[in-house]
């Protein structure tokens, strides 16, 4: 087991470091020799690339890459074809949307410093000028072009600061925007509009168990509920109108455990289930634009499979064969033959992909720099089980260093956030450092709360059921401990957003049983993170983790908030938040940092002045990787 004595690491001078940039705070943290920087450096040289958008006569596509310090939108004109980049922002780039008709504009949004406060801009190809749509203030999300290319639909909290209502502007007159629906709560998004361009259908997300979609009427502003409560909570998600109007596709898991397609008529309101035997949520799906077939993905434990069906008869076709992966973002080409996507796999990040239905061909369309590094034979994941406290199965991917690597390998949990969220074997990063060269053996847990185990197991920790999460983590130490390849004394936990929140409480709870911690951006009490959210996504959390307006739920959480047990965190702890973060306020971070400090355990903090929720531009996320690097060796390995 690891020593709970510490000793600092030898201070280089002052003219061989990696000197943090003027947006970072650094304290605790040691000087960082550059040769440190030298040798990891190409861990960090990892790119990627996403579809995000056919052109709708040419064969092109927009796709997001970095390039510099931010991911912007790009030109690719075929596969393999250089990435000429388009917009150029100190702030990363999202959801760029070819004008559907010609082509000769896109849609995209941005906030500014990772405050989530996303601005609506245009983007004319001739001129290469861009325009503002939106007020430059509100949060503005899932803008949608119409079928006619002349407005989009989007949401906003334009009126109130926290509610989400529904709102259309004239993609050329910006000053045309105007609220068509009022709502309440800051579920609500546009998921599409009718091919008359006369509604919209429009989600509102409740949590991660519950949702519901609505059709609006873009002249009127009249919603209609298409999907009425049920006496069990029900999630719909992806709605799409169909190519005639008549009907509404969409996933939902009405009667099922998992998301499934089911298409419903508008006349009668009568759902049919697409896909009966197919016990595995469909993540999204895409309808041709000739609305003859749907493509969708499965998630399959983990890794995506493909199907497309036929829609005038609801039978699965043939489809060619793909890597097996991740993949997601699927689009046709309005030639309705050919598919785009995202794909990526343990040895490969994200790149953009075409599938040609017709002959089966499928063509790469970017490849991304891996940093010189040859990625062949970087680990691929291992899924495991173990039983847990209550007997219930738990899953992980398990990736183990090269042969070279002997004895028994030190290990880092690395617990993804959500909670509603799913780890699934992709490209692991900067993550393939630890494997590859320091012989250390990751561990990605999917505990109680995960999505993609049906929707019984993803309530298992709501409320006051928190704490059966962290014994899914215990168990899994107790697993450790069982296996001779894996070394249970040298143990690191680690996580971002709400796996943030689990590091800590593992932290808290199971000191003995670790080396050391790495929080990222996650909360540190759950009291006073639902406090302090932003408004717009205070219920939608509460649904999770209970309401802390409740006296019975708010003496729970403050029991098992990591800040009032911080006094049992004897271990080294590194912390690292984003002062704009509109979704864990960096006062999570900070109030653990000092409470922590006041064991004497060494605490290293790392703060973003120019981030949100997570660091984007690589400048920092450079320096937070040299520096858990360095953390490791200090605290995990030595």
């Amino acid at each position: 087991m690891c020593s709970p004595s510490f000793s600092s690491p030898r201070s280089p001078s002052q003219n061989d470091v990696v000197v943090p940039n003027e947006n970072l705070v650094v304290e605790g943290v040691p000087k960082i020799p550059a040769s440190l920087a030298e040798s990891v450096g190409r861990y960090g040289e990892f790119r990627s690339a996403d579809f995000v958008s056919w052109h709708p006569a040419k064969r092109e596509m927009l796709i997001e890459t970095r390039f510099a310090d931010t991911a912007q939108v790009h030109l690719v004109k075929f596969p393999g074809g250089a990435r000429t980049q388009l917009t150029f922002f100190p702030d990363q780039v999202a959801n760029a949307l070819y004008q559907p008709v010609n082509g000769e504009s896109f849609l995209f949004m941005k906030d500014v410093g990772g405050g989530e406060f996303f601005q609506l801009y245009r983007y004319d190809l001739a001129t290469g000028d861009v325009a503002l749509l939106t007020d430059g203030k509100s949060r503005n999300t899932d803008p949608r072009w119409s079928y006619q290319g002349d407005r989009i639909a989007y949401g906003s909290t334009k009126r109130s600061g926290n509610d989400v209502d529904i709102w259309v502007v004239d993609a050329n007159n910006p000053a045309s925007a105007r609220m068509v629906a009022q709502t309440e709560g800051g579920g609500w998004s546009v998921s599409d509009w009718s091919p008359d361009g006369k509604q919209l259908l429009a989600p509102n997300y409740v949590s991660a168990a519950e949702s519901y979609i609505w059709l609006v009427d873009v002249a009127s502003g009249k919603k209609d509920l298409l999907t009425p409560k049920a006496t069990e909570t029900v999630a719909y998600s992806n709605a799409r109108f169909s190519k005639d109007g008549k009907g509404v596709y969409m996933t939902s898991d009405q009667d099922s455990e998992f998301q499934r397609l089911v298409y419903m008529d508008l006349s009668s309101r009568k759902i049919t289930v697409l896909t009966p035997a197919l016990n595995w949520d469909v993540d999204e799906f895409d309808l041709s634009k000739d609305g003859r077939r749907i493509a969708f993905e499965a998630n399959e434990d983990g890794i995506s499979v493909l199907h497309v069906l036929e829609t005038r008869n609801n039978k699965e076709v043939s489809v060619p064969k793909i890597p097996v992966g991740v993949l997601y973002g699927l689009n046709w080409r309005n030639n309705s033959r050919e598919l785009a996507f995202s794909l990526s796999a343990a040895t490969q990040d994200y790149d953009a992909y075409s599938l040609d239905m017709a002959n089966g061909k499928l063509e790469r369309w970017t490849f991304s720099e891996t940093g010189g590094l040859n990625t062949s034979g970087f680990a691929e994941p291992q899924l495991i089980h173990w039983k847990s406290w209550d007997d219930r199965s738990i899953s992980a991917f398990l990736y183990k260093p090269p042969a070279k690597f002997t004895g028994k390998h030190p290990v880092i949990v690395d617990i993804h956030g959500g909670p509603e969220g799913q780890v699934r074997p992709d490209f692991l990063g900067h993550d393939n450092y630890y494997i590859n060269e320091l012989g250390i053996a990751m561990i990605y847990p999917n505990v109680r709360g995960s999505t993609g185990y049906g929707k019984a197991f993803q309530k298992l920790d709501n409320g006051f059921l928190r704490e059966g999460s962290y014994k899914d983590i215990k168990t899994l130490l107790d697993w450790i401990q069982t296996q001779p390849d894996l070394d249970a004394g040298k143990v690191m936990i680690t996580g971002g957003s709400y796996g943030g929140f689990m590091t800590l409480a593992v932290a808290t709870t199971y000191n003995d049983r670790i080396c050391c911690s790495v929080d990222i951006v996650g909360p540190s009490n759950l009291v006073t993170f639902l406090e302090h959210t932003s408004g717009y996504r205070q219920d939608l959390r509460r649904v999770e983790y209970g309401d802390e307006r409740d006296p019975k739920m708010r003496e729970f959480l403050e029991r098992i908030a990591p800040a009032n047990n911080a006094k049992n965190i004897t271990k080294p702890l590194f912390v690292i938040a984003g002062q704009n973060d509109p979704r864990v306020p960096a006062s999570e971070s900070a109030q653990m940092v000092q409470v922590v400090r006041q064991n004497g355990t060494p605490v290293w903090w790392l703060l973003g002045k120019d981030e949100g929720h997570g660091f984007a531009k690589k400048k920092n996320r450079d320096y937070q990787f040299y520096a858990t690097v360095m953390f490791v060796k200090e605290y995990l390995l030595k």
